[in-house]
């Protein structure tokens, strides 16, 4: 059976029944609905037209799309669409927060996501060995001025 959220469709088995297996069960089938077969000129019960009345469920599918961004400085945000319909639009969200949600889905996810994390946070620790340089030279410059 195939589902989408627009609509139900039922696909059917066309697999090829032995005759004898459909000649017993045909019969069978029709004796427990209170009908009784009815045959051609052949004397074979003749198919029955239309759909064929299934007990089984139809499941709904629901198509939610979650997009998560990352940049190279560690920033990440959410959008989250429901069908065509946008639920939620550049929420910005915790680095951390992205990795243990990827952890929690499947292990595929994560270990990408991991990466591009680790890289941005070796790029955030090169940026701020730069910075204390700089400020530990702007404070030589700053006690050089004041004696």
């Amino acid at each position: 059976m195939t589902v989408d959220a627009g609509s139900a469709t039922q696909e059917r088995d066309e697999t090829p029944v032995p005759q004898d297996a459909g000649q017993q069960e045909q019969p069978e089938r029709q004796e427990q609905s209170g009908q009784t077969p009815q045959t051609g000129q052949s004397g074979q019960p003749t198919p029955q037209r239309g759909k064929p009345k299934s007990s089984a469920r139809k499941t709904r599918t629901v198509v939610l799309t979650l997009t998560v961004t990352g940049t190279a400085d560690g920033e990440w945000q959410a959008e989250l669409k429901h069908g065509s319909k946008w639920v939620a639009k550049g929420l910005d969200i915790p680095a951390a927060a992205v990795s243990r949600a990827a952890k929690e889905l499947h292990e595929e996810l994560s270990v990408p996501i991991d990466e591009v994390i680790n890289e941005a946070r070796e790029q955030q620790q090169a940026k701020v060995a730069q910075l204390e340089a700089e400020l530990e030279r702007a404070k030589q410059a700053l006690a050089e001025l004041e004696d």
